[in-house]
Order: C-alpha cells, then sequence, then structure tokens
C-alpha cells in the first residue's frame, strides 16, 4: 500500500503528518515552490508588519493542540488579546458590540424588544420536519426571526464564510444546529443541556512568526514532501492500481515516465482543481467538483497613526451587514488582537473585499479597493489623514461555498472513496482550520486501518 497526496495545503500536510507517524508509505505531491500550507500565508513587510493572507486567528481544537505538540510549537502559541472578545456589527451607520451570549442577547440594547422576544420564543416552538434543502437564514428566521438573521447571521456568514446565509444550506454549513433542534426541540434548549456547566468559547490563537509556523514545520519533518512538482494526469492500471504524470509546461505527455504507482489517492485540492485530474476516469465525479462555488475576495491592509483614528479599537473587529450597504463585508482589527505585529504608535485594519454578498467589490482593481476601504475606514472609524501604508493580497478563488451545489459534490467524494480515492480539503471537510485538521487525522487513521488489514 502507498498513498499519493496530490496538495500541500494544512491538510495534505496533515495527512501525510500522520501517515508518517504511523509507518504507512505517502508521498505528497505540491505544486508551488513559494511555501508551503496553500493559503496558509504569512507575511512579513519590511516596514515591520506581520500580515496574514490565510486564517488571521486559530480556535484551539484539541486535535490543533495536539499537533502543536507534537510539532514541538506549543511554546510558539500566542493567545489573542483579551479585548478580541468583543466583536462589533454596524447598526444604523456605527459599530456596537454584539452580545456574545444568550443572557447578553436579551439584556443589550442591540436588538429590539421584538427581536428579543423572538428569540426567547424559540425555547417553546416546536421542531419542523428535517429539510436538507433548508438554508441557514431560512433556518434562523423560523426559529428566531429576521432581525437576528439581517444583523447577526447576515454579517458572521459574509465576514467568516465570504458566503450569503440566503443560500448556504444549514445542514451543510452548521449542522449541529437543527441536530439540536431535531434531538431536544429547540436550538437554545439543546445549547443549554449541552454546554456543560457552561463550556466557554475555545482559545483563539495565533502563532508569534504567524500561522504558517505550523505548515512550514510541517514540510520540513515530512520525508515524503515533494514540492514542485504539479500532477497533470492520472491513469488506471490493469490491476486497478493509479499512475500520475507530472505537469510539463501545463501538460503531461502519455509517453512520459509516471511519477510512480500508488494504491491510493488523498486529493487535497480545492474542488476547481481537483475536478481536472478526475475528468478522464471519473467524469461525473469530476462534474460535480467543478461546480462548487469559490467567490472571489481580497484582503487589504491598512495602517494608520493610531492618534488618527478616533474609535477606540477595543475589540476583534466589526463585521458589516449586507443591510448597511457597505464597501466591504468588515474588518480585523488586527493590531488590537496582536499589538506587536505593526510598528508602534500605528493600527492595522484587514478588511474584507468581496465574497458572494459583495461581488461587485471584489471585480474592482487593487488601487480602488485600496481606496474604497480608506474612504470607508475614514467615515466609520473617524479617521484623519491618509494612510501611512496598504498593501492588499486577492484570492480570485476563496472559500468554497456550502451551497446546493456541495451536496453533489460531497455525495461524489463519497463515492470514490470505494475507488480508493479519498478527499480531504476544506470544500468536504469543511471551511475551519480545526475541522480540516481533524478531518485529515481521521482519514489517516482510516488508511492505517486499511493497510493493517490487507497486511
Amino acid at each position: 500500500m502507498k498513498i499519493a497526496i496530490i496538495g500541500g495545503g494544512i491538510a495534505g500536510l496533515t495527512l501525510a503528518w500522520y501517515l508518517q507517524k504511523s509507518g504507512v508509505p505517502y508521498t505528497l505531491f505540491e505544486e508551488s515552490t513559494e511555501h508551503a500550507g496553500g493559503n496558509f500565508c504569512s507575511i512579513h513587510t519590511p516596514e515591520g508588519y506581520l500580515l496574514e493572507a490565510g486564517p488571521n486567528t486559530l480556535q484551539l481544537s484539541p486535535e490543533l493542540e495536539e499537533l502543536l505538540a507534537d510539532l514541538g510549537l506549543t511554546g510558539e502559541i500566542q493567545d489573542a488579546a483579551p479585548v478580541s472578545q468583543h466583536r462589533y456589527v454596524l447598526r444604523r451607520g456605527r459599530y456596537r458590540e454584539l452580545p456574545g451570549s444568550p443572557p447578553k442577547l436579551l439584556l443589550s440594547g442591540f436588538f429590539s424588544l421584538k427581536a428579543k422576544w423572538q428569540a426567547l420564543r424559540e425555547l417553546w416552538k416546536p421542531a419542523a420536519p428535517t429539510d436538507p434543502a433548508e438554508t441557514v437564514a431560512s433556518f434562523f428566521r423560523r426559529r428566531f426571526g429576521p432581525e437576528i438573521v439581517d444583523y447577526a447571521v447576515n454579517p458572521f456568514i459574509s465576514g467568516i464564510y465570504a458566503g450569503d446565509p440566503e443560500r448556504l444550506l444549514i445542514h451543510k454549513t452548521f449542522p449541529q444546529l437543527p441536530a439540536l433542534e431535531q434531538t431536544h426541540g429547540s436550538v437554545l434548549r439543546g445549547f443549554i443541556k449541552t454546554s456543560k456547566g457552561g463550556v466557554g468559547r475555545r482559545r483563539v490563537i495565533g502563532l508569534k512568526e504567524g500561522n504558517q509556523t505550523i505548515a512550514n514545520t510541517l514540510a520540513a519533518k515530512l520525508d515524503g514532501y515533494r514540492p514542485g512538482i504539479g500532477i497533470a494526469r492520472i491513469r488506471r492500471t490493469a490491476v486497478g492500481t493509479y499512475q500520475l504524470w507530472a505537469e510539463v509546461g501545463g501538460w503531461a505527455a502519455a509517453d512520459d515516465a509516471p511519477l510512480g504507482t500508488f494504491t491510493h489517492l488523498a486529493l487535497a485540492l480545492p474542488a476547481y482543481a481537483a475536478a481536472p485530474l478526475l475528468a478522464e476516469l471519473f467524469p461525473e465525479a469530476s462534474a460535480a467538483l467543478a461546480a462548487v462555488r469559490y467567490p472571489p475576495m481580497s484582503a487589504v491592509f491598512s495602517a494608520y497613526d493610531r492618534t488618527a483614528v478616533a474609535h477606540p479599537l477595543n475589540g476583534f473587529g466589526a463585521l458589516n451587514p449586507k443591510a448597511e450597504s457597505t464597501y466591504a463585508a468588515g474588518s480585523i482589527w488586527t493590531s488590537s488582537i496582536y499589538p506587536h505585529r505593526v510598528p508602534a504608535g500605528q493600527v492595522l485594519f484587514t478588511t474584507f473585499v468581496g465574497g458572494e454578498q459583495f461581488s461587485q467589490a471584489a471585480q474592482d482593481s487593487e488601487d480602488e479597493q485600496k481606496a474604497g476601504v480608506h474612504a470607508e475606514l475614514s467615515r466609520l472609524y473617524g479617521i484623519t489623514g491618509e494612510p501611512r501604508w496598504q498593501q492588499r493580497y486577492f484570492w480570485p478563488r476563496s472559500i468554497p461555498q456550502f451551497d446546493e451545489k456541495i451536496g453533489p459534490a460531497h455525495a461524489a467524494a463519497d463515492a470514490l472513496q470505494s475507488e480508493n480515492i479519498v478527499s480531504v480539503a476544506n470544500w468536504r471537510a469543511g471551511v475551519g482550520v480545526p475541522d480540516c485538521i481533524r478531518h485529515a487525522r481521521q482519514t489517516a487513521e482510516k488508511l492505517a486501518a486499511a493497510l493493517s488489514l490487507a497486511s
């Protein structure tokens, strides 16, 4: 048994790590030679800024904590500043703190009395029949009312998932919520019964020198990591094994020598990158993966003198609901979360432009996005003067959307397992880093068990 892992993002690297620990032979092929980790991309600028072009912060799940310990990185963990517990949402042109728990929701002035009453009534609403096609917005509107959707769900989905709650499916995006409804008759009652005495949020962390440290460390410890090799073609032998051909000048000639023969394939690629590799052998699966949506998005980094910004920036950041008709989806207050990542006396905003709900702004040029972000930040935060510094990072395809297209892709991935092909990317595992790490580790355990049975 030998496994080819195609793609060196965090899922592919984690899968390789746990296969290596289990003694399972593998080779990991990664097209890029610039850096390991795919969307993990930490940038140290000459001006003294530490930027995260990928995940800005990480939730410290048990699986992530164990992986960091395995890699000797526990000492590199940096907790987000305590102020980051506060999250803000734009409402009627100004930022207001979003209640962080059901009790705070009922006591704060963020939501109207009508919205609070609708939320409280959720405790006694009967569960509705399961509907696999129900969207996130429809679920929350049905259980909690429209105001919660407009000013809590909508900005959260846009800021975290680059998505539109009117399109994302609740059973794919947050499967635990309909499960609570069905099991306990109420989402809130389910939270109360399963909270185990009030367990708080997971720790929010980063790595001192950037989150890419995780990917770099994994790559350095992997014996089978092969950067600079993109895969252009997969073929199947008469005995059911797979042969891979490297991409050379954008294509692979049929008479070139294959890179090797493998019993199993692991697709650690975005759905749109995996689809062409499957087209020859599994055309239906290829079509399903190609249909998964990835909206474009930019991160615009803007630094200002602290004295030029009127807002106290006493939180993690602020999100902009679609109802407020803003240019950007919102901003992370990077210098509030990690003050050491900016020069002294400055503040840094990481502002997100694009996604499903801000698609028009996603088409703007870099200069237009920088100008649009600066104008909006100036208006909303009371900023005077020009930025000290700005930079943009652009994803032509950002986060996979768990909408009506994701179900067929998941079904295709499940069917491919019988052909000894597994999928471990975020479109299959879930978009969060802890999701990818957990899924990759579980997949490694299943592959190792299969090897044990075969031997």
